[in-house]
């Protein structure tokens, strides 16, 4: 028995191998035994990214347990997303120790010992430290001390939905080096699995914390994983193995990923089950949250012109951002000119039926070659009589002129319903309907990219607040794609890029139908508006010098001037 106990200690493998059998689980997988190997000769800071469902946090468990096993004086703090997540490792630990009967010698002799979900101990000497600890990573860290750091799934999409968010994660990582005791035999771990492509075990990987990746898949391109795939899929694939063959057929098998990446989406399946964080392709996304102009718009008129400038200065820093990471939004450096009513206000409507889709609609004016979104309204239930009502209540609001409606859906059955409110509610605004023959990607990326290149897109602040609140009820990975700043990022020319478009849709709808106003230079406009301020003063002094006179004295504009005379400024022809 002693030699068997030795062999225990000695090995973590075969640790691994016996608890498995004391809980009536199947011998462990190729996979699961790498990572206990790694776990036991890995470096002082490590970080473990295996594919979802492999195991990762069972074998840390153990883990625990064969390190108490050697050492019973040994201090471990376990940290997850959530405490309660926290709890139930502590709580599968202490079941372990009393149903385990060679870990019989861990139990605490003495009832003053701690023994609680939040913390226990095992059979140590007295200590101010628990022996396992557990907490959330916003819990209170500060104060702790631990000889192992166990940061077991920190990421989900909770807490790593924006730039600040995973921004704010990583200061939480940071307190972890503060609370490991400085002995030579101390160790940090995370695991996990990356909930975004942007995900915080990139940053953590760049400060020296070497991650250990074993994807469902031998993966087609090595080079996207940096060198950092697990040396056991290095060795299989300069031998016999084929690209995207199973790594782990014990675990999952090939008709078993197949409808994985079927139901989840190529995009979720590469990140959960492949671990593919390449930023590679970044550069594809063309539509960047930086090119918009972000300010407050005003429902009926607006400046000549606004300059947008991206000195950090203007960054707006409490507005979510849902964007690709060093992404913000960006005040205008300045609004020139004079206030004047837009020239024309629509509606842009992108329809849907009843389900998962939204019907989206965009409320959008152009002056001098700008576009202004003024509010952007997102609905489940279709077409319905009140989200129907609901956008012509809005149309009413911002002085629409035009609705423009896609006909892709219903075939034209939406503009005839619109036209049936519009008689009923008494409003006179023309129904345009469009229909789209482009595919939707490039459609929506060959509408927007010219406007945010020249910065011609000018956003209420609202909608950014808005978009970001919207769909509360909704789990948080599904949250942020209903989002249509999330929509805006993502977008790229691939097909199916994002999985919900409506609102982006609605919006490059609506930019579409003012391509032709880009041809017109706001300078230009100015220009303009001054020659006929001239051409107006020159008629009026001819006329009319005294009132002329009077007038420049109240300061009266060119209609006000024109009011005043009592005609509209052509010059009157005498006989």
């Amino acid at each position: 028995m002693t030699n068997v106990l030795e062999a225990l200690q000695g090995d973590f493998k075969l640790f691994l191998q016996a608890l498995w059998g004391q809980l009536d689980l199947p011998s462990p997988t190729r996979a699961q035994y790498a990572i206990a190997d790694y776990l036991q000769h890995g470096p002082k800071r490590l970080q473990i990214q295996a594919f979802r469902g492999v195991g990762k946090s069972w074998i840390t468990g153990a883990f625990v347990l064969w390190t108490l096993f050697n050492n019973p004086e040994k201090k471990i703090m376990i940290i997850s997303a959530s405490k309660e997540r926290a709890d139930n490792m502590s709580i599968f630990l202490q079941k372990l120790i009393i149903e385990t009967p060679w870990l019989e010698h861990l139990r605490p002799k003495s009832d003053d010992s701690r023994w609680s979900r939040i913390s226990f101990d095992v059979n140590c000497s007295p200590h101010q430290a628990p022996s396992v600890k557990s907490v959330g990573i916003t819990g209170q860290l500060t104060g702790s001390r631990a000889d192992l750091m166990i940061l077991d799934d920190i990421e989900v999409p909770g807490n790593s939905m924006t730039e600040l968010m995973r921004e704010k994660l990583l200061q939480l990582c940071t307190e972890a080096e503060s609370i490991l005791t400085p002995k030579e035999d101390s160790r940090i771990m995370y695991l996990g699995t990356p909930q975004t492509v942007f995900t915080v075990y990139r940053k953590l990987a760049e400060r020296s914390y070497k991650p250990f990746v074993w994807p469902a898949r031998y993966p087609r391109k090595v080079s996207q994983y940096e060198g950092l795939l697990a040396p056991q899929l290095v060795a299989d694939m300069d031998t016999t193995a084929e690209p995207w063959g199973v790594t782990d057929p014990d675990r999952f098998g090939e008709n078993d990923l197949i409808e994985r990446e079927a139901s989840m989406g190529r995009s979720n399946f590469m990140l959960q089950f492949m671990l593919d964080t390449s930023l590679s392709d970044a550069e594809k996304f063309p539509l960047k949250m930086a090119d918009l102009v972000v300010t407050s718009v005003n429902p009926s008129t607006c400046p000549d012109s606004i300059i947008w400038c991206s000195d950090p200065k203007n960054v707006i820093k409490d507005a979510p951002t849902v964007g690709l990471p060093g992404d913000y939004f960006y005040s205008p450096m300045q609004l020139q000119g004079e206030w004047h009513p837009y020239s024309e206000t629509i509606c842009s409507v992108d329809p849907s039926g009843r389900g998962t889709d939204e019907t989206a609609a965009a409320y959008i004016s152009q002056r001098n070659g700008f576009l202004y979104l003024h509010e952007m309204r997102a609905y489940r239930d279709g077409y319905s009589d009140n989200t129907l009502l609901d956008i012509l209540r809005g149309c009413k609001k911002y002085g629409v002129t035009k609705l423009v409606v896609e006909t892709n859906f219903g075939d034209g059955i939406v503009g005839e319903l619109f036209k049936k409110h519009l008689q009923q509610t008494k409003q006179g605004i023309d129904v345009e309907e469009v229909r789209a023959n482009v595919r939707k990607e490039d459609r929506i990326i060959d509408a927007l990219e010219p406007i945010l290149n020249q910065h011609r897109l000018v956003v209420d602040r609202s909608v950014i607040d808005w978009d970001y609140t919207s769909n509360k009820d909704e789990a948080p990975e599904k949250r942020l794609l209903y989002m249509l700043f999330y929509q805006m990022s993502r977008m790229c020319r691939e097909k199916g890029a994002v999985k919900h478009d409506d609102r982006l849709d609605a919006l490059a709808q609506g930019v579409k139908y003012f391509t032709d106003a880009f041809g017109i230079s706001a300078q230009e406009e100015v220009n303009q508006r001054k020659r006929l301020e001239w051409e107006d003063l020159l008629i009026s002094s001819i006329e009319d010098p005294q009132g002329s006179a009077n007038h420049l004295i109240f300061g009266f504009n060119k209609e006000q001037r024109q009011a005043a005379r009592g005609h509209s400024g052509s010059i009157q022809t005498w006989i």
